[in-house]
């Protein structure tokens, strides 16, 4: 599947998470077009990898969700084998972005998924979707819930951003911090 993506050097900012995270709606919101990415009331709809050129600078890459379970189990390992084979595998991969829905207490998947990106070396970043769901003093709180599982075995917590699709809260955040690192290549 690497092998089909572009051959081009530009940098890659992956996004990948649980299905139903809202993925596809937070890279519309990001790109600012509601139909970049297919978005759908059925969990599991990205099955490929692909890659949306940004500004000629840089691709966008939509990852297929991970721990989609109404597939087979041998579905959901060439799906699990493409995701890691690219991450892996992909010179061009710059940073990770792991979406986590801020509503859910951590989930072991999520928390599974980054442990391997840290033991991979592979920079990653949280983006916490569907802020608008909740009020603000709850996302603080279900953030530092987070932070606090996380700080339990890793030494510093990565990079993280809190969005909303619909309000676009995190747009700038993101996009910024894309830009940051853009800059130091």
């Amino acid at each position: 599947m690497v092998s089909m993506c572009p051959r081009d050097t530009k940098p890659e900012y992956a996004f990948i998470g649980r299905s139903n995270v809202g993925k596809s709606s937070l890279i519309n919101m990001l790109c600012r077009n509601k139909k970049l990415a297919k978005t759908s009331s059925t969990p599991g709809k990205t099955l490929l990898i692909n890659h949306f050129i940004i500004n000629k600078e840089w691709y966008l890459v939509d990852l297929p969700g991970y721990g989609f379970a109404k597939r087979s189990k041998k579905e959901v390992q060439k799906i699990d084998q493409m995701i890691r084979g690219y991450i892996l595998g992909r010179e061009q991969l710059v940073n990770v972005f792991v979406l986590i829905d801020v509503r859910l207490e951590p989930q072991a998947i999520d928390l599974e998924f980054m442990n391997w990106l840290g033991m991979s070396s592979v920079p990653f970043s949280i983006v916490f979707t569907k802020a608008d769901k909740l009020t603000s003093a709850k996302v603080r709180a279900n953030v530092e819930a987070y932070k606090k599982k996380m700080m339990e075995t890793w030494e510093e917590m990565p990079p993280h951003f809190v969005t909303s699709a619909e309000s676009r809260e995190g747009r700038d955040d993101v996009l910024g911090y894309i830009e940051q690192i853009n800059k130091s290549l």
